[in-house]
C-alpha cells in the first residue's frame, strides 16, 4: 500500500510539474483572446482530451511506435522546441493579439489549436510523453497502472480547471497588462524553447562524436 501510495504521488507531482498548467496559461489566453467564453472553453476542454488521448497511446504503446518509426524522445525534444521558440517569438512580437477570427471561421480555428500547439506539444510535451512511456514500464502491476492512469486525469483536470479561469484573468489584466504579459511569457517561452533544443540535441551530438560510449 505504501509503495502504491508512493508511486502514485511520484506520478502526481511530476506530471503537474511537466505540463506545468500555469505556464500553459498566458499562452492559451494569448490564443484564444479574440474567442466567447463559450469557445475558450471547449477549447481548453478539447486541448485536455488530445493530451489525454497522446498520453495514454504513449504510455501503452510509446516503446513499440518509437521503435517501429526509428524516431526517439531526443528528436521530439528537438521539434518541440523549434515549435515553442516560434510561438514565443510570435507572442514577443504581440502578433498573437492581432489576430482576428471570423465567425464562419471560428469552429475551424478551435479545432486546429486545441490539437497543436496547445494539446501538443504545449500540455502533453515531450517530457510528459517521456514521463507516461518510463512511469508505465515501471508501473509492475494492474494496481500501479491504474494509479498512473487517475494521477494524468487529476493533473490534467487541474489544468482544465485553470485554463477555464482564464477569462476572469483577462479582464483583471485589461488590454495593456494582457500585452504586457504576452511578450514577458513569448520571452520565457523562447527559454524554456532553447533549453528543450539542446536538451534533445546534446544526446544526439554525443552519439555521433563518440557512438562507442552510447
Amino acid at each position: 500500500m505504501n509503495e502504491l501510495l508512493a508511486f502514485g504521488l511520484m506520478a502526481f507531482t511530476s506530471f503537474l510539474t511537466l505540463l506545468n498548467p500555469f505556464g500553459t496559461m498566458p499562452v492559451f489566453m494569448a490564443m484564444t483572446k479574440e474567442l466567447g467564453a463559450k469557445e475558450r472553453r471547449r477549447t481548453a476542454t478539447k486541448a485536455i482530451f488530445v493530451a489525454f488521448i497522446t498520453l495514454m497511446i504513449f504510455a501503452f504503446s510509446g516503446n513499440i511506435l518509437f521503435d517501429f518509426f526509428g524516431i526517439s524522445v531526443n528528436s521530439l525534444r528537438m521539434v518541440g522546441g523549434i515549435i515553442f521558440f516560434l510561438m514565443g517569438m510570435d507572442m514577443l512580437q504581440a502578433r498573437l493579439t492581432k489576430t482576428k477570427i471570423d465567425k464562419s471561421n471560428v469552429k475551424e480555428y478551435v479545432d486546429d489549436i486545441s490539437v497543436t500547439p496547445l494539446g501538443i506539444p504545449m500540455i502533453c510535451g515531450p517530457g510528459a510523453i517521456t514521463n507516461a512511456i518510463v512511469l508505465m514500464r515501471d508501473a509492475s502491476s494492474y494496481e500501479m497502472k491504474i494509479t498512473l492512469i487517475v494521477s494524468i486525469m487529476l493533473v490534467l483536470f487541474i489544468t482544465l480547471m485553470i485554463l477555464w479561469s482564464s477569462s476572469k484573468v483577462l479582464k483583471v489584466l485589461g488590454e495593456t497588462g494582457n500585452k504586457v504579459l504576452l511578450r514577458l511569457m513569448g520571452l520565457i517561452v523562447m527559454v524554456i524553447a532553447v533549453e528543450f533544443f539542446f536538451s534533445g540535441l546534446t544526446p544526439v551530438l554525443r552519439g555521433i562524436i563518440a557512438p562507442e560510449a552510447y
